[in-house]
């Protein structure tokens, strides 16, 4: 059974699931579903159409499953997913969808998201993402696995992030950044690949030499356009799954440029 506290409020509507426990003064919305075990520490409001995973954590004064801060946005019935296992530290803010960005903003398992983030409208945050203090992402963006948001970043709406990437403090971006890259200087650049990043998700020194072969040729040599480059990296090193993460990233159209070494 679920240990719920006295002074909390869960609206009529709402499932909770076995094992959760509610601390004081937390509120709960009538489309709330919350998984087994999941842990409201205090004074957390979750409104919404919002789904939340076992075991996740939540800690006090956070507002999860708001109306998006999107004035296009008429009260349609969007939602927030969030996965299995992540810890949600004070005063996180985490909003439902909109029509135009496909009605769900998902958030992955795994991740920690630490005091004062913020995820809007529409994001789509992967696994095991950590989010540092006052890390904030506007609408739309794409987070991918195993990705590193630092202290006081912003990362423009529509933008994606790559898998394994690391963003330092304060950098920010407007652009997109490649799986395995490293962003941490400003005037904002990328300024390599995630050489430990990779190295803690256990991928092989040959492999991590073969990508900084393949960052050289895209990045740093001369001669053919990118999409050429891109095919001879291919053909060089298309067994590899990194690589392949890596071009299948640089391939798709969005219309926002990629993030690229200042000298480029």
């Amino acid at each position: 059974m679920p240990d719920i506290h006295p002074t909390a409020i869960i609206e009529s509507g709402a499932q909770i699931g076995d094992g959760c426990q509610i601390g004081p003064y937390c509120i709960i919305g009538p489309h709330v579903k919350l998984g087994e075990e999941v842990k409201l520490h205090s004074h957390v409001v979750i409104d919404g159409r919002t789904t939340i995973g076992a075991r996740t954590q939540i800690l006090p004064f956070s507002s999860i499953g708001q109306s998006p801060q999107d004035l296009k946005y008429q009260g349609e019935p969007s939602e927030l997913q969030i996965g299995t296992d992540n810890i949600i530290r004070e005063h996180v803010t985490m909003n439902i969808g909109t029509e135009g960005g496909g009605m769900v903003t998902r958030v992955g398992s795994g991740g920690l998201f630490m005091p004062g983030s913020h995820v809007a409208h529409d994001c789509q945050i992967g696994d095991n993402v950590i989010m540092a203090n006052n890390c904030t992402l506007a609408g739309h963006v794409t987070i991918e696995d195993n990705v590193i948001l630092g202290g006081l970043t912003g990362v423009q709406q529509f933008v994606r992030v790559g898998r394994n990437a690391i963003l330092g403090a304060m950098v920010g971006t407007k652009h997109d950044v490649i799986p395995y890259g490293i962003v941490m200087a400003r005037p904002t650049r990328l300024d390599g690949l995630n050489l430990i990043g990779l190295k803690r998700a256990g991928i092989a020194s040959e492999e991590i030499q073969a990508l900084l072969k393949v960052f050289d040729r895209l990045f740093v040599e001369e001669g053919g356009t990118l999409s050429e480059r891109m095919d001879a990296i291919e053909a060089d090193f298309g067994e590899l799954d990194t690589v392949r993460n890596l071009l299948g990233f640089l391939r798709v159209e969005t219309g926002r440029p990629i993030l690229r070494p200042q000298d480029y």
